[in-house]
């Protein structure tokens, strides 16, 4: 009896395990058939400024350069200036000697004296014959009023001659009057000549047209210097003279980046060799690109009143082509392009609600840069966007979110020249 009661406890403590060991079996089953969800990058939208910024290589050149060259051929006699000599407008740079110039001017002096003798006396010719017509015309009315008084008193032959006589006398005036004119017109050409060549005398002394700094000398005491108004283009100038005072400093808009340059513009110039930086104004561009370069010339003038920048000095330009501040922004990762070319693209993202579902949401995007992305509409800050992969996700499928920060600004640079900006980006880290 105690063997079978025994038997039958083995047996129920047999099936017992037998059974737990069924259900844990079944349990860890439908355990594996319920994994965890899919994990995924998320970043949350927030609120930051992306801006493109063109970093290019410029360099200084005068506001203007003018070749000195002499308006009349001579000898130099003195030369006041050399290189490196700070002049003003109007100041004496050097004296020519023109020797046949004198004679000249001599010779127009004495014309004017004559032709002014030749005004004087075609005046007194003009009094003569005024006078001698008044004579003449009194003695013809009074030999006609007589004649009609006392009618065949006079003879008709003396009537005549006396009334020729009158007409003579005003043709006379006439003349004298025409001559007088001729005179007083050959006066004047006398004083505009002599006045031209006082003017070219003058011209001997050659002065600076502006301020500025003399940047080269071609000429010494005792050389010839031809002409700068004659035909011989090869005629060297006495010095070159530069506007340096105030700079022009020049770069190369790339192609690509014209469309943002406008008057006014803003500028960070940088001048690693003084270790100096300042602030630059778009004042022109030159609105045509280059065919070979491809690139637009835009300038911006510096003042330079000091002289410490020289000419030809190089600078390291940091134009920002364009800026969005205070908006909502995304990771570029997050935005999938979709649609057809026929209907048009447009731009979605895969965002995350409260319970950790996805949800497809449809953008509008706005300015770009290398990692942000503007959102103008279609988010709200804090929305949470998964970040690559949004192949592996379907519409209202639950994920696993993990945390990927990202900065709330952006900056893009373009490059557009050689440039060193080591020193800046140094400064702005």
């Amino acid at each position: 009896m105690r063997k079978r009661l025994l038997f039958l406890i083995t047996a129920c403590v047999v099936l017992g395990l037998f059974a737990f060991l069924i259900v844990r079996s079944r349990r860890q089953g439908s355990v594996e058939a319920a994994p965890e969800p899919p994990a995924a990058q998320v970043s949350p939208a927030q609120i930051g400024s992306i801006s493109h910024i063109l970093t290019l290589a410029a360099q200084f050149q005068p506001y203007q350069i003018v070749d000195v060259h002499p308006k009349v051929s001579g000898f130099i006699e003195h030369i006041y200036v050399d290189i490196g000599d700070k002049v003003h407008a109007g100041e004496t740079l050097a004296i020519l000697e023109v020797p046949e110039l004198a004679a000249q001017l001599k010779s127009t002096v004495a014309e004017v004296r004559k032709s002014q003798d030749d005004v004087t006396r075609a005046e007194h010719e003009v009094s003569r014959a005024e006078a001698l017509y008044a004579a003449k015309h009194a003695d013809n009315v009074r030999m006609q009023a007589t004649a009609q008084a006392e009618p065949g008193l006079i003879a008709q032959q003396e009537l005549d001659d006396t009334q020729a006589a009158d007409l003579a006398a005003a043709s006379e005036v006439d003349a004298a009057k025409a001559a007088l004119a001729a005179a007083r017109g050959g006066s004047a050409v006398a004083d505009a000549d002599s006045e031209r060549v006082a003017a070219i005398q003058g011209y001997t002394n050659v002065v600076a047209p502006l301020d500025g700094v003399i940047t080269w000398r071609y000429a010494d005491t005792g050389a010839l210097i031809q002409s700068g108004t004659g035909t011989n283009n090869q005629a060297l100038p006495i010095v070159k003279l530069a506007q340096s005072g105030l700079l022009r400093l020049r770069m190369p808009i790339p192609e690509d980046a014209v469309r943002y340059v406008h008057i006014g513009d803003e500028m960070q110039i940088r001048v690693n060799d003084l270790d100096r930086s300042f602030v630059g104004k778009v004042v022109r561009f030159t609105r045509s690109v280059d065919f070979e370069t491809r690139t637009m010339q835009t300038e911006v003038d510096v003042e330079n009143k000091d002289l410490t920048l020289d000419p030809g000095m190089y600078a390291n330009v940091n134009f920002i082509l364009a800026h969005a501040e205070n908006v909502l922004t995304i990771p570029v990762e997050a935005l999938v392009l979709t649609g057809n070319p026929v209907v048009g693209h447009h731009y979605v993202v895969y965002t995350l609600d409260a319970s950790n579902h996805v949800h497809i949401r449809q953008v509008d995007v706005g300015l770009q840069g290398s990692s942000l992305a503007q959102i103008k509409a279609g988010l709200a800050t804090g929305d949470r966007v998964i970040v690559g992969g949004q192949a592996k996700y379907q519409d209202s499928e639950a994920v696993t979110p993990v945390l990927a920060p990202r900065p709330a600004n952006d900056v893009t640079r373009m490059q557009g020249g050689t440039v060193d900006m080591t020193e800046d980006q140094g400064q702005e880290d």
